[in-house]
């Protein structure tokens, strides 16, 4: 779950966290059933895929601009707009696949995948198997490879909430506030935010929560025609994968979950964010405390503590005049938040501070900055940022209340500054939200809930290590891989033979061993 102005994709506010991460809702009791016993979106499911495995999904080479040569092939699945209204609107999910490359012996269907975000494309999925990426040889013997664009993400009917080019436009206020002004003007740009989601695609935004996704998710896989679905789900997928399986436990048949949100009701969404800035600040301790050990290479400072005075100084320089005349400290943190997220980021991020102190102010600018010509990626950067908050607001309520807001924060910065403010501007629109938040669902195993499979590193930023250890004790007979003394976002991205010969004989063969299993951790960066 995450973004940035640079990654992902920062706010119209500021750089902030995608975990990531108020009007009257139901009661949580009221809302389970709503969504399990046979209510009219329980039914309105039901029809969808129906329909959908009748239709199949028309493959076809995919559109030239979409940039997913063959063997890779495109198709469309239709979906409600509302599931209590099933014959009412619709809407188009783009989805891709590459074929399983093994015999028709070694084939066991198709694995969905969900990066996270929530935002994020899952249409790059196919291209590990035409990259040949050795991590997943063998599961792509197993599998077809299948990706998707979400609703409101991408192709599938994308929604938006600002003009990109304004969205991207740098540099934005420094997220740390000065005074009660600076905090008036972030609540004054939070609430136009919102505002603009309602006017540019007000009409999408009730039905933008992880539910709506996961029934998607449930329609794509009959219109797969498989029988149950094999699903990956990273950071945000995560989440969406145990909704999932909370709504249709008996559908599905691997669940591999990475990097693991946490599913408590009391969580969803506002929790989830206090927790990512603790979290964020010890992982960039552990940073500086690499870059410290490697100061003959970068020369920046020979401990953590000269480290962060010069991250400071740095800070304070761009407030007083942006780098270049676009990189303040709001997109100083977008950038800089790499290193936290992925420690293949340590080097290059370091690097490219170390450059910039050599006199290259360009490197940075490069790296920090957005591109205003890059139309078709601020689109991107837009539409993620539009999907993140249409998703987090709508799945839960939020406060209301400003004093809240600034109690928790006021609080948190004293210890952990490094994002604790840019993640409360990115998600203050919640708080002035303009249509009907939710309740989330339970999330809790069903009947027919086969053993899953939970992998988290135990210094993760995006998604603290409890989030793992509570949705194993809500799903019974799950197991979960632990990668000791390590805090990479994504670990079934990584080469630690530990994780992936697991992962590897889950998904091949459904077993998950008897016991958890701690791994040491992967490779250490190098400069």
């Amino acid at each position: 779950m995450r973004r940035t102005t640079v990654l992902g994709s920062a706010g119209a506010l500021v750089a902030g966290t995608l975990i990531a991460g108020a009007l009257a809702a139901p009661a949580a009791g009221a809302q389970t059933r709503h969504h399990d016993r046979g209510g009219p979106e329980a039914r309105g499911v039901a029809l969808a895929a129906q329909r959908a495995e009748r239709a199949g999904i028309d493959w076809q080479d995919c559109p030239p601009d979409w940039g997913l040569t063959a063997p890779i092939q495109c198709g469309w699945v239709t979906v409600p707009l509302d599931y209590a209204k099933p014959d009412g609107r619709k809407i188009k999910l783009a989805v891709d696949r590459h074929v399983s490359t093994g015999t028709q012996g070694e084939r066991q269907g198709a694995l969905l995948y969900n990066p996270g975000g929530p935002g994020g494309s899952g249409m790059r999925f196919p291209t590990r198997v035409t990259t040949k990426n050795p991590l997943w040889t063998k599961t792509a013997k197993a599998y077809d490879f299948v990706g998707f664009d979400p609703r409101g993400v991408g192709r599938s009917t994308p929604i938006s909430c600002a003009d990109p080019q304004e969205f991207v436009k740098a540099p934005k206020a420094d997220p740390v506030p000065d005074d009660e002004a600076d905090k008036r003007a972030q609540r004054k740009l939070a609430r136009e935010y919102a505002e603009g989601c309602a006017e540019r695609s007000g009409w999408m935004l009730p039905h933008m929560t992880t539910p709506d996704t996961a029934r998607d998710l449930d329609v794509i896989r009959a219109a797969l025609g498989e029988k149950k679905l094999n699903f990956l789900g990273v950071s945000y997928g995560t989440y969406l994968g145990a909704v999932y399986a909370t709504l249709f436990p008996a559908h599905v048949r691997r669940l591999v979950v990475d990097s693991v949100v946490d599913p408590s009701q009391d969580s969803i969404w506002y929790r989830a964010n206090l927790g990512q800035n603790v979290a964020f600040q010890t992982r960039w301790e552990d940073w500086k405390a690499w870059v410290a050990r490697h100061d003959s290479v970068y020369g920046i400072g020979d401990t953590p503590r000269k480290v962060e005075k010069a991250w400071r100084e740095l800070r304070a320089a761009a407030k007083r005049e942006p780098i270049g005349g676009l990189v303040g400290p709001a997109e100083l943190t977008g950038f800089f938040q790499n290193a936290p997220y992925y420690d293949s980021a340590w080097a290059s991020t370091a690097k490219t501070w170390s450059a910039y102190r050599a006199g290259d102010t360009q490197a940075l600018v490069d790296a920090a900055a957005p591109d205003p010509d890059d139309r078709a990626g601020n689109a991107a950067a837009e539409n993620g940022n539009a999907v993140y908050t249409a998703v987090e607001c709508a799945d839960a309520t939020w406060p209301t209340d400003w004093r809240t807001w600034d109690r928790d924060h006021t609080r948190l910065h004293r210890d952990h500054p490094f994002i604790t403010w840019s993640n409360a501007w990115m998600n203050l629109p919640c708080a002035t939200w303009p249509a009907k938040q939710r309740t989330p669902v339970e999330v809790r195993s069903g009947k027919g809930l086969p053993p899953v499979l939970i992998v988290q590193a135990e210094r993760d930023a995006a998604t603290p290590y409890e989030g793992a250890a509570e949705l194993q004790r809500r799903f019974k007979g799950s197991r979960l891989i632990t990668e000791k003394d390590a805090g990479s976002h994504g670990v079934t991205g990584l080469v630690n033979p530990c994780v992936n010969e697991r992962v590897d004989t889950y998904l091949l063969t459904g077993k998950t061993g008897r016991r958890d299993v701690t791994c040491s951790p992967h490779a250490t960066p190098k400069p």
